[in-house]
C-alpha cells in the first residue's frame, strides 16, 4: 500500500507534467503562426481572399490576423524570428520544472516562479492588449491561459508544502 509522502509526490509530479505538457505545446504553437491562422480560417468558413472589411465579429479579428501574418511575413520575415525565441523561452522554462518533477520540495521555489509567471499574464494582458490594438475577448483568453496553468501549479505547491511536512 502506498504511504501519504509517495501518494503527494505522484500528485505533484502528474500536476507539474500536466503544466510542462502545456508550456511546451503553447510554445510549439508559437512557430508556426501561418499555417495556423490559415487552418483556423479555413476551419471558420472565411475566404483565403476575404478582406477583414467583408466580414463582422471573430471572423474579422481572424482575417485581419492573417492579413497581418501574410503581410508581415513577406515583409518583414525577421518579425517571426521573435516568436521563434518566445517558443524557445517557453520550452526553458519546461527545462526549469525537471527540478521539482525531481525532488518538488527542494525546488519549491520554481513552482512558486511559475505561479508569479501565470499571475502576471493578467496585467501583460490588460496593459499591452490595448496599445497593441488585441481585442478584450481576446485578451481574456491570454488571461485564461494564465488562470489554467495557475491550477495545477497552485494545487502543486499545496501538495508540496504538505510534502514538506511529511519529511
Amino acid at each position: 500500500m502506498e504511504n501519504k509522502k509517495d501518494t503527494l509526490v505522484r500528485r505533484v509530479r502528474l500536476l507539474l507534467e500536466m503544466f510542462v505538457i502545456g508550456l511546451i505545446l503553447s510554445g510549439l504553437t508559437a512557430i508556426p503562426l501561418q499555417w495556423e491562422i490559415d487552418t483556423l480560417a479555413s476551419c471558420m468558413g472565411i475566404a483565403p481572399e476575404a478582406s477583414p472589411q467583408s466580414l463582422t465579429g471573430l471572423d474579422r479579428w481572424i482575417a485581419f490576423v492573417r492579413l497581418g501574418l501574410r503581410e508581415t511575413d513577406q515583409r518583414y520575415p525577421f518579425l517571426a524570428y521573435g516568436t521563434d525565441w518566445l517558443a524557445f523561452a517557453h520550452l526553458m522554462i519546461a527545462v526549469a520544472f525537471l527540478g521539482p518533477l525531481i525532488d518538488p520540495v527542494r525546488n519549491a521555489w520554481v513552482i512558486t516562479f511559475g505561479l508569479i509567471a501565470c499571475a502576471g499574464v493578467i496585467p501583460t494582458a490588460m496593459i499591452f492588449g490595448p496599445i497593441r490594438g488585441i481585442p478584450l475577448n481576446w485578451r481574456l483568453i491570454d488571461c485564461a491561459s494564465g488562470v489554467v496553468g495557475a491550477v495545477p501549479l497552485g494545487l502543486a505547491r499545496y501538495y508540496t508544502a504538505k510534502l514538506a511536512k511529511t519529511d
